[in-house]
């Protein structure tokens, strides 16, 4: 997907037997997600009309055009839903669309590198920077909260990281 799109929900499966489908959305307001249409599939499928019919938990139930039955809304589970960045609203200084954070580098505070993000995960409360450390063999998970992290620089492509003590290393915290 180019820089120009944005992802917005994915689809999760069937909801009855009817071609309803579950929408995991990543709005800020779940049902917003019907207000960016048309979409774009991750297979280049334009999607021009989203329904909500309800909820169900962790996801909307809607009707999305052209699909008809629920074999078809089950084929489509886990196919990511993407909006054009200029439908987006503009987000305040201190708020980020995911995509914009994969790929930027981060250091500490003292200005060490640390590593480049790979992903951003949702995971209830805080989302999660998930970052490629050359000196671990995994992958590190670090709370995107505004004590962790207390510099977003989209302009520099650079994040400032005050990780928890051990995080980055084998010095484990002492209190």
């Amino acid at each position: 997907m180019s820089d120009d799109k944005i992802i917005v929900g994915a689809l999760s499966g069937s909801f009855g037997v009817h071609g309803d489908v579950r929408v995991k959305s990543f709005c800020a307001d779940p049902e917003a997600i019907a207000d960016y249409t048309p979409l774009t599939r991750k297979d280049g499928t334009v999607i021009t009309t989203i329904v909500i019919k309800g909820q169900t938990k962790g996801s909307l139930i809607a009707r999305v055009d052209g699909i008809t039955t629920k074999e078809e809304a089950d084929g489509l589970n886990g196919m990511e839903l993407f909006a054009q960045r200029d439908q987006l609203p503009s987000l305040p200084d201190d708020e980020f669309y995911h995509t914009d954070l994969v790929g930027l580098m981060t250091f500490d505070t003292g200005g060490a590198e640390l590593g480049r993000v790979k992903a951003v995960q949702t995971n209830g409360s805080d989302d999660l920077l998930e970052i490629i450390n050359p000196a671990h063999k995994d992958t590190v998970l670090v709370p995107f909260t505004k004590a962790i992290v207390p510099t977003v620089d989209l302009a520099s492509g650079r994040i400032v990281l005050d990780p928890p003590r051990g995080l980055f290393d084998d010095t484990p915290e002492t209190e």
